[in-house]
């Protein structure tokens, strides 16, 4: 893809591209958004084995290749993708379709069985059924959907994947620290955004709606949310924000603002594992710098198996309930 197929895209979003990646990632972007990705998938492990669902897939002629950097993570050529969604094993729930970069967030948040746990904006329940993966069913597991035709579909979809243990909740995210203040141990904010790093040009509904304003739209609702997931983790929590987009105002520009609501209370931690495709965070944007710290923030480069997406991990270290008051 060259700059003349990038006129597909909105022309703000391709200008607001160019300055936010070097000309090598910009180049590689362009060329993921026209590109065919492939299909990649998770075993469900809450229900099978990896060993027995890889032969199951062979046997029916489908060969998955590992992605090579998390055991439970496959992939296969995108003219197999109706022959692996129709396998005996996609039938019985025992793999489940995930892009890989959606599989980052819940190995950086690293849950452990027994710990109290909460996915803030959890539909459509992928990240909330790896997590419940990793806790292997032990402890507890909040997730929580505003959107109620979106979080029944949630629901139905943890039960028919053997995680019916979740505990599920149809309700507003940023009023969620009011009920559970200081209560988890740890938080995954998979915040609503702009979805730039979904985009591709051979399907304009997937950037149909972009606009600079629907990114200021969604960095106020971020902030909200934010805002309730720092106020629910308890001191010494772990708090893991990710978006699949590129927007810097949606990304370090939304921990930036954390780090200064909640000063000493909130600190970015390093993400001890090698991403895939991953980047260093922003240092700056418009003229404004961002906190030292941000370089711990990892961005994920577009290609065919990942989508654009960027993550966080922070850790509270002290309370917050006398603190600064919510966003509007």
């Amino acid at each position: 893809m060259n700059d003349q197929d990038a006129t597909r895209l909105p022309e703000q979003f391709v200008e607001r591209l160019r300055r936010i990646m070097s000309a090598e990632q910009y180049e590689s972007a362009l060329r993921s958004f026209a590109a065919a990705p492939v299909t990649t998938f998770r075993v469900n492990t809450l229900l099978a084995g990896i060993e027995p669902v890889l032969a199951s897939l062979r046997d029916e002629g489908i060969d998955p290749q590992p992605a090579g950097w998390y055991d439970e993570a496959f992939w296969v050529p995108q003219d197999r993708r109706d022959d692996l969604l129709t396998s005996s094993a996609a039938e019985s729930r025992h793999i489940y379709i995930q892009n890989l970069s959606s599989m980052l967030p819940p190995l950086v948040l690293a849950p452990e069985p027994g710990e109290r746990v909460l996915d803030l904006t959890a539909a459509p329940g992928s990240k909330t059924l790896q997590l419940a993966s990793l806790m292997n069913g032990e402890g507890e597991l909040a997730a929580v959907e505003i959107v109620r035709a979106r979080f029944f579909k949630m629901k139905a979809l943890l039960d028919e994947y053997g995680a019916s243990f979740v505990r599920t909740f149809l309700q507003n995210g940023e009023r969620v620290w009011r009920y559970r203040p200081e209560h988890f141990d740890r938080v995954m904010l998979d915040a609503p955004c702009s979805t730039e790093g979904r985009f591709q040009t051979i399907d304009p509904a997937t950037y149909a709606y972009w606009s600079p304003r629907k990114i200021k739209e969604m960095a106020s609702k971020q902030r909200r949310l934010l805002f309730s997931a720092v106020h629910s983790l308890q001191p010494g929590g772990v708090l893991v924000y990710s978006t699949c987009t590129f927007a810097p105002e949606e990304n370090e520009a939304m921990i930036d603002w954390a780090l200064t609501k909640f000063g000493d209370a909130l600190e970015i931690d390093d993400i001890h594992m090698d991403i895939p495709r991953g980047a260093p965070a922003l240092s700056e944007w418009n003229g404004s710098r961002f906190a030292p710290g941000l370089s711990r923030a990892v961005r994920i480069l577009p290609d065919e198996q990942f989508e654009g997406f960027f993550v966080c991990r922070l850790r509270k270290t002290e309370s917050t309930l006398r603190g600064p008051v919510a966003p509007r």
